[in-house]
């Protein structure tokens, strides 16, 4: 006899797709997810976390959850867009250029564009590296929920503070902090509502990016930033 009412008989599968169905009419917090779905509160933030790992849902900036770039075009707009996007940078900047997205508690580069010839910083697609250090990290950070924040600050090589300078400038910056001798600068890339979509950075040797990376290609990563932006 087949399941009725929707329901596949896989618990997790159905409490699952409860929860994402939840948050098809818009951003809801934590609470509002419980009541729609009439789930326990630690099985919702288990399971929408795990949701999160695989990008099917998302925090915004105020921590509400929303469907993820899995379950929305945005993924495909953003990768669109930004090839075109990139490669004018590294025209521009003669430095390597990474897109990245937040995976959990990690950031994958989803997308780059190198030189093809001489020193310069190489980070594959595909490759996932900390939130605690680096300039893409200040940015994911800055723009996270404060449990997230909270929980990885206490290993991280930059503080709160620097977080706010992030967010009030719409730019971050490190010099040897995730790799020595390796300097990047980053800058949010946002949906309408203001939420994060991914990260734009521009990486190379430090030598080529002192005293100040953000000095260096501030103007132009802003620009592209924004650029980018503006296909959502």
């Amino acid at each position: 006899m087949g399941q009725h009412s929707g329901e596949s008989g896989i618990k997790v599968i159905d409490r699952s797709v409860a929860i994402v169905k939840a948050t098809t009419a818009g951003p809801r917090s934590l609470a509002q997810l419980c009541e729609l779905t009439g789930l326990p509160r630690a099985t919702v933030h288990r399971l929408a976390t795990a949701l999160e790992v695989h990008d099917v849902l998302a925090r915004d900036g105020d921590g509400l959850w929303r469907q993820g770039a899995a379950l929305t075009t945005a993924g495909s707009t953003l990768l669109d867009a930004a090839q075109h996007i990139m490669s004018a940078l590294v025209d521009t900047t003669r430095e390597s250029v990474q897109l990245y997205q937040r995976t959990g508690t990690t950031r994958t580069c989803i997308a780059a564009e190198e030189l093809t010839s001489g020193l310069r910083d190489t980070v594959p697609v595909g490759s996932q590296l900390p939130l605690t250090s680096g300039s893409a990290a200040k940015v994911i950070l800055a723009h996270s929920s404060p449990e997230l924040v909270d929980a990885l600050l206490p290993q991280a090589r930059f503080d709160r503070a620097e977080l706010d300078e992030v967010r009030r400038r719409g730019l971050a910056e490190s010099q040897s902090e995730r790799e020595v001798g390796l300097a990047s600068l980053s800058a949010p890339v946002l949906d309408p509502s203001g939420t994060l979509v991914a990260v734009l950075s521009v990486s190379g040797p430090v030598e080529r990016l002192r005293p100040s990376p953000i000095a260096a290609w501030g103007t132009e990563l802003s620009a592209a930033a924004a650029e980018l932006s503006s296909v959502f």
